[in-house]
C-alpha cells in the first residue's frame, strides 16, 4: 500500500463525507427549513425528546419521508461511487475502507458545517453494499428476528449495526476489514451517546412503558411493538407466570 495514496483517500473520504447532503435537499425543498432541529414532547410526561442530528431522519421528520429516502440514498453513494472507483482502480489496496471510515467521521462531524453532522447508518451501509451486500441483509434480518423474540424494538432498529462485527469477521476473517467495522460503530455510537441518555432517562421514568410505545416514538410500525408486547419470550413468560399465579391463588 502507496502511504502517500492512503493518505489521500483519507482526506479525500473526509472532505466527501463532510458534505451534508441533509442540508442540501431541504435548502432545495424546503428553503428556511432548519432539519437540524427537533422537538418532540413525550406523550403523558412532561418529558421531550430533542434531536439536532443533520440526517435522513430529521428530513423524513421535517420535510418528509420521500425527501428523507432520497437523503440517505445520497449519502450512501458518496461512498458507494468511490469504493467501488478506488476498488477498480486497485483491487487489492485497502483504500476504499480508508476512504469509508473517514468519510464516517466527516459525515458526523463534516468541516464545511462546523462538526455538526448526521449518525452515519446510510454512511456504514453504503460502505456495507460494495463490501457484503449479503452481510448487511443477513445482520438486519438477524437483528428483527432477535428483536421481535427479546421484547426489544431498540434491537430492531439497530442491532444489525453490532452484528456487522461478528458477521464480517467470520465471514471474511479479514483483520482490515473487521478493524473497519470496529471504527465505524465506535464512530457512530459516539455520535449517538447524546440519543442514548434520553433513551435510558424515558426508560428509567417509565414514560414509554410498552414496545408498542417505543415503535411509536422511534417512528416504527406500532403493529410491529404490540406484537412484540403480546407475543415475545418475555411476554409469553409474564403472561405463563400471571396465569400460574392465578390458578394457584384460584386453588
Amino acid at each position: 500500500m502507496d502511504l502517500l495514496i492512503a493518505l489521500m483517500a483519507g482526506i479525500s473520504g473526509y472532505l466527501i463525507g463532510s458534505i451534508s447532503f441533509a442540508r442540501l435537499v431541504a435548502r432545495l425543498v424546503a428553503p428556511g427549513t432548519d432539519v437540524t432541529k427537533y422537538v418532540e414532547p413525550i406523550p403523558n410526561s412532561d418529558l421531550f425528546y430533542e434531536d439536532d442530528a443533520a440526517s435522513a431522519t430529521l428530513v423524513n421528520l421535517n420535510v418528509g419521508a420521500g425527501y428523507g429516502c432520497l437523503t440517505s440514498i445520497l449519502d450512501m453513494l458518496k461512498v458507494v461511487l468511490p469504493m467501488l472507483a478506488l476498488r477498480y482502480w486497485a483491487p487489492e489496496s485497502r483504500y476504499g475502507l480508508i476512504f469509508a471510515a473517514l468519510a464516517m467521521v466527516g459525515h458526523d462531524w463534516p468541516l464545511y458545517h462546523r462538526f455538526h453532522g448526521g449518525r452515519g447508518e446510510s454512511v456504514v451501509y453504503g460502505s456495507m453494499l460494495v463490501i457484503d451486500p449479503l452481510g448487511a441483509v443477513v445482520c438486519n434480518l438477524a437483528a428483527i428476528v432477535l428483536g421481535v423474540a427479546l421484547g426489544q424494538v431498540h434491537l430492531v432498529r439497530w442491532g444489525g449495526m453490532v452484528l456487522l462485527i461478528p458477521w464480517l469477521w467470520f465471514r471474511t476473517g479479514d483483520p482490515a476489514i473487521l478493524a473497519y467495522i470496529l471504527f465505524v460503530n465506535a464512530v457512530f455510537w459516539i455520535s449517538m451517546r447524546e440519543d442514548v441518555r434520553q433513551y435510558y432517562e424515558f426508560h428509567k421514568k417509565g414514560v414509554l412503558r410498552t414496545q408498542e410505545d417505543w415503535s411509536d416514538f422511534l417512528d416504527m410500525s406500532r403493529g410491529l411493538g404490540r406484537f412484540m408486547d403480546r407475543y415475545s419470550l418475555p411476554a409469553l413468560l409474564t403472561r405463563q407466570s400471571h396465569e400460574v399465579q392465578h390458578a394457584c391463588s384460584g386453588a
